[in-house]
C-alpha cells in the first residue's frame, strides 16, 4: 500500500518504521525542519510502564478552580484560556473519577509494557546505540505521599508490573547519590523500567526506515483533510493534492484541526511541560538512571553525560512564554535530591514543549471511522513510553492482523 504519515515525532517515526518493515510504500510529511523537533525534542526520557498514568485522578473536585486561579494545582492555568481549553478542563475533571482513572491507567500501562518490549526488540535487532539506563525510582517524601500512591500500586499489582516498595536506606543504595539532607520516607523501585534519549532514538530509527525505502519530507505543513478526498494530501499554503491508499495522522496537538473537516471532533489540548538539561558536573553526584519525585511530579534522568529534569503541566497562555516559577521548581527539586550533580552556571538548555493530551489520558489508536484514515495520537507526556507499541499496533490493524496488545478503550469510539 501507498501510505502517508503526517508528523515525524517519535510516534510518526516509529509508525513509519513499522509500516516500512511490513513492505508498504511510506511517505512522511513533517512541518518542522527535522524529526522529533516538537514534543519529542526534550522529553523526560522515561520508558516506564510503571509510571504511565493519566494526569487526572481521584480527589480533584477543586483542581480545575485552582488551575484557573493559581499555580498550585496539578495543572497550571495560564491566561488567556480558550473556550476549548476550558471545555477540556471540565472533561478532564470528569475523567478523574476513581473507576475511570483506574481503567485508563490500566490501559496505558498495558500499552506501555507492550511498547517497551517492542522497543527492546528494535534496539537489539537493529543494534541501535543511544543514551539509556535501567531502572526507575519513585521517591516518596512522606507517609502522605505513600498513601497517595496506593491507587497506582493497586494498578501495578493488577497488571503484573514488577515493583518493590523499599525504605529510605535501600532507596539510597539504589541511587547512591541521593542527598541525605532531604527527608525520604521510602520509594517504589521499578527495576524493569528504563530511561532513554527519545530524540536520539527517533533520528536513528528514521535512518533505518529510510533504508527500507521510507521517504521523509520536512517543511511540509499539511492542509486539513478533505471530506471529498480524505486520503489526498496537499500543503496548507496551496499545492496539488496527492492521493494515497491510507493516511495515518500522528501530528499530536495539530491533529484536531487536521481531521475536523472529516467530522471528527478530538478533544485535544496542549498541556505544556518544561525541561532543563545540563552537563554532569560530577558523575558520583548524579543519578545513575531515572528518579521521579512523586510529590512535585518532577522527573530527573541521566542521559549519558547530561542530567535532564522535567515537569510541570501548563494549559493556556502563550507557548513561547516561559514561566519562571515552573523552571524554578525543576532547579529546586534537582538540588533537593542531587546537589552538585550538574553544571548550572552555563550551557543549560531550558525547554518548553506541548504535550498533546486527551482529557481521559490514553491515546487514540486505530481506524478513524473514515475509510483509509488512521489515527495514532494523543499520547500526552507518555508518547515515548507508548510509541513503539502504538506504531506496531497501527501497522497490524492496517495489515488486517490482530495486534499483539489489547486495544480495548484506545479507539476513537470512546470519544464519540
Amino acid at each position: 500500500m501507498k501510505i502517508a504519515i503526517v508528523g515525524a515525532g517519535i510516534v510518526g517515526v516509529t509508525t513509519a518504521w513499522e509500516l516500512a518493515c511490513d513492505g508498504h510504500e511510506v511517505t512522511v510529511f513533517e512541518r518542522r525542519g527535522a524529526a522529533a523537533e516538537e514534543s519529542s525534542f526534550a522529553t523526560a526520557g522515561l520508558v516506564s510502564p510503571g509510571t504511565a498514568a493519566p494526569w487526572g485522578g481521584p480527589g480533584l473536585r477543586a483542581t480545575v478552580l485552582r488551575a484557573l486561579l493559581s499555580s498550585k494545582g496539578r495543572i497550571d492555568g495560564r491566561w488567556p484560556l480558550a473556550l476549548r481549553e476550558l471545555r477540556w478542563l471540565g472533561q478532564w475533571r470528569k475523567a478523574s473519577r476513581l473507576e475511570t482513572y483506574v481503567a485508563n491507567r490500566t490501559r496505558m500501562q498495558r500499552l506501555a509494557a507492550y511498547s517497551q518490549t517492542r522497543l527492546r526488540e528494535i534496539r537489539e535487532t537493529r543494534e541501535l546505540d543511544y543514551e539509556r539506563g535501567d531502572g526507575c525510582l519513585v521517591l516518596l517524601r512522606s507517609k502522605r505521599d505513600r498513601k497517595a500512591a496506593e491507587i497506582g500500586l493497586d494498578v501495578l499489582r493488577a497488571t503484573g508490573t514488577l515493583f518493590r516498595e523499599i525504605d529510605a536506606d535501600e532507596a539510597r543504595s539504589v541511587e547512591t547519590a541521593l542527598s541525605t539532607d532531604t527527608s525520604l520516607f521510602g520509594a517504589i523501585h521499578l527495576p524493569d523500567d528504563e530511561v532513554a534519549n527519545c530524540r536520539q532514538f527517533a533520528l536513528l530509527l528514521r535512518r533505518e526506515a529510510e533504508a527500507l525505502g521510507a521517504r521523509f519530507y520536512f517543511g511540509c505543513d499539511i492542509a486539513p483533510l478533505s471530506r471529498a478526498e480524505p486520503r489526498a494530501l496537499s500543503l496548507a499554503g496551496g499545492s496539488e493534492s496527492h492521493p494515497f491508499d491510507a493516511v495515518v495522522v500522528c501530528t499530536g496537538a495539530a491533529s484536531a484541526p487536521l481531521v475536523r473537516p472529516l467530522g471528527l471532533r478530538l478533544p485535544m489540548a496542549s498541556v505544556h511541560g518544561y525541561a532543563i538539561s545540563a552537563n554532569v558536573r560530577e558523575p558520583l553526584n548524579a543519578p545513575r538512571s531515572a528518579v521521579v519525585d512523586a510529590r512535585h511530579q518532577v522527573d530527573i534522568a541521566r542521559l549519558g553525560m547530561r542530567v535532564r529534569v522535567s515537569g510541570g503541566a501548563e494549559i493556556g497562555g502563550s507557548p513561547a512564554v516561559l514561566n519562571p516559577a515552573a523552571l524554578q521548581t525543576l532547579y529546586k527539586v534537582l538540588h533537593s535530591w542531587f546537589p552538585g550533580a550538574a553544571t548550572l552556571q552555563a550551557g543549560v538548555q531550558q525547554w518548553k514543549g506541548a504535550r498533546p493530551m486527551l482529557p481521559d489520558g490514553p491515546p487514540v489508536i486505530g481506524a478513524s471511522g473514515i475509510p483509509g484514515v488512521w489515527l495514532n495520537l494523543g499520547h500526552g507526556d507518555h508518547g515515548w513510553a507508548m510509541a513503539c507499541g502504538s506504531a506496531r499496533a497501527v501497522a497490524d490493524l492496517i495489515g488486517h492482523r490482530e495486534p499483539g496488545v489489547d486495544l480495548e478503550g484506545l479507539g476513537i469510539e470512546r470519544l464519540l
